[in-house]
């Protein structure tokens, strides 16, 4: 079979052929019609990342959509090493496969779950938002921010507030207010503290860390003594803008934050149900994802 292959560590997978997989107990073979391509898939392939792989060659591709032996259209996640989703065929533990909606097309159904169920889990499982909160999502105009900003207004946010650096994404967004964090810092400072409003952020979904989280943090530093808030919420996600960050200690005395991450992976029952309601509501049409079509053999060029 032809899958798109990893020889080398930071250098982009080669269309060639690599053996079949074959299934072991518990395990279903399953015929790729999409793979999705996302920003972790090349953060693995880079070695940049805390799970990249120590043994090569591999096929690329955490996830995507495809048919059982049985003609079962699935989404599948975590393929048996060194098998991977960029490939005709796949091995994956079958209680990994879920059936997909109808309605949606493959493409779709490939590219929703990751960033449309991370975001779900940080909003729902680790902030715990509540209906009505404000909720500020940094990094709003990627996949998963603009996933996290349709997900809040599901969840019952009373208010959405993105930032986000590229403004014509920002106007196309459903959020209530939008803060670019292409402006200088003090006038960046400024907004986060303006969109907060009295009640303050309910919960924060960061996917950027870096330089536009140290300003959100210096917003969010009191300047004086005064009777604690509700408790803020923020969850950190990614690192698009930075790995690390100065953290400041008076923020934590003055404010009521509490800065979690997301945690790995969830219990089961979590992680399924969350990816319950993405498929659904993306196939009621109430989330929505951009997609690009991209043939298996231009691997090394997408």
């Amino acid at each position: 079979m032809n899958a798109a292959v990893l020889h080398t560590l930071g250098k982009p997978p080669r269309f060639e052929p690599f053996p079949a997989p074959v299934a072991g107990e518990g395990e279903a073979i399953v015929q790729v019609r999409a793979a999705a391509l996302k920003p972790v898939d090349k953060q693995l392939a880079a070695g940049s990342h805390y799970a990249s792989p120590r043994e090569l060659p591999l096929i690329c591709g955490a996830d995507g959509v495809g048919l059982l032996e049985d003609g079962t259209r699935v989404f599948f996640g975590g393929p048996r090493r060194p098998y991977g989703a960029m490939a005709e065929r796949t091995v994956v533990r079958r209680v990994q496969c879920f059936p997909v909606p109808d309605a949606l097309n493959d493409e779709t159904a490939a590219a929703i779950p990751n960033p449309g169920v991370s975001a779900w889990l940080s909003l729902q499982h680790r902030a715990r938002l509540a209906p009505g909160e404000t909720v500020l999502i940094v990094g709003a105009t990627g996949v998963a921010g603009k996933l996290a900003v349709q997900i809040a207004k599901i969840l019952g946010a009373g208010r959405v507030v993105a930032a986000g650096r590229n403004e014509q994404a920002l106007r196309a967004l459903e959020a209530d207010a939008t803060i670019r964090l292409d402006q200088p810092r003090e006038d960046l400072i400024e907004a986060f503290r303006r969109e907060a409003g009295e009640k303050g952020y309910g919960a924060i979904i960061d996917y950027l860390w870096g330089p536009p989280t140290e300003a959100l943090l210096a917003a969010l530093t009191r300047s004086e003594f005064a009777v604690a808030g509700s408790e803020t919420r923020f969850i950190e996600v990614g690192e698009s803008a930075g790995p690390t960050i100065a953290l400041p200690a008076a923020l934590l005395r003055s404010a009521a934050v509490t800065i979690l991450g997301t945690a790995g992976i969830p219990p089961w029952e979590v992680l399924t149900d969350a990816f319950r309601q993405v498929m659904e509501h993306a196939a009621r049409g109430r989330l929505h994802v951009d997609t690009e079509r991209v043939p298996l053999a231009d691997i090394e060029t997408a």
